[in-house]
């Protein structure tokens, strides 16, 4: 088994249970601000909700969209575009984003992308396994945060954690001025450890962001391939495949 000198590790969903956070968070959302109103059910709310959501990160990422927008628009959007908003008003407020029932709206988004960040970070929760992996690994190697983003969100969870004191360093996507899978966020994590990408392993759960990463930054990849269907557009098409691959946290423990 190859020895390391530093580990890299994922925040969101290999750590803390984000996808736990935003689902009770979107909850309660819905019932506090009467979406009902603009949609036949939470369901559909969500299903409007996560696919933007998405889409607007990856433009985040690219730069075709600034922090602020995201953060209200993928809450404008599916308000424009639920069920219960007649067709005329969704094209007609699209269109002239100045009409009363836009800018009611937009208040709303408004409202609702400030409260959603507090909420998320009140349900907060590490994942099963996560605080005895990262004590284990943080008696064992330097370790350091990988994560993408926003500066006011990911500090307050790190500190709610109780294990900030595990992490030599913290690299946030935000602060370095570019999302994972960017090589640049792993470089600079690496110049902050004064180590070469040999010399290290990368952990998380997201193929795109965490492993895809690695990969573009020549370092070797753990992937939390927590469901056994889970696959990947850049595995199908360039045939690529992590380091290691395991079903849990507890298993990264086998490895390192």
């Amino acid at each position: 088994m190859k020895q390391y000198k530093a580990v890299f590790i994922d925040w969101d969903d290999t750590i803390g249970d984000f996808i736990g956070a935003a689902k009770l968070a979107l909850q309660e959302m819905y019932d506090k601000y009467h979406l009902s109103n603009y949609f036949a059910s939470h369901e559909e709310f969500v299903s409007l909700y996560k696919p933007h959501n998405i889409e607007l990160w990856d433009k985040y990422g690219k730069d075709l969209v600034t922090k602020a927008f995201l953060r209200v628009d993928r809450f404008l959007w599916p308000l424009l575009h639920g069920s219960k908003v007649s067709p005329q008003i969704q094209s007609y407020t699209t269109l002239h984003n100045s009409t009363p029932h836009y800018t009611t709206l937009a208040a709303l988004a408004e409202q609702m992308s400030e409260d959603f960040l507090h909420l998320t970070t009140a349900h907060f929760s590490l994942l099963e396994g996560a605080e005895d992996l990262v004590r284990y690994l943080a008696k064992k190697y330097p370790l350091t945060v990988v994560t993408n983003g926003f500066v006011e969100v990911q500090y307050e969870k790190f500190d709610k954690s109780g294990l900030r004191d595990c992490f030599t360093h913290i690299v946030l996507s935000e602060e370095v001025g570019c999302q994972k899978p960017n090589p640049r966020i792993f470089e600079e994590a690496l110049r902050m450890n004064g180590l070469q990408a040999e010399d290290v392993v990368m952990i998380g759960d997201s193929w795109n962001s965490d492993i895809q990463g690695a990969i573009n930054a020549g370092i070797d990849q753990i992937w939390i391939r927590k469901n056994k269907e889970q696959g990947t557009k850049g595995q199908d098409t360039t045939e690529q495949t992590a380091t290691y691959i395991v079903q849990s946290l507890s298993d990264v423990m086998e490895i390192l």
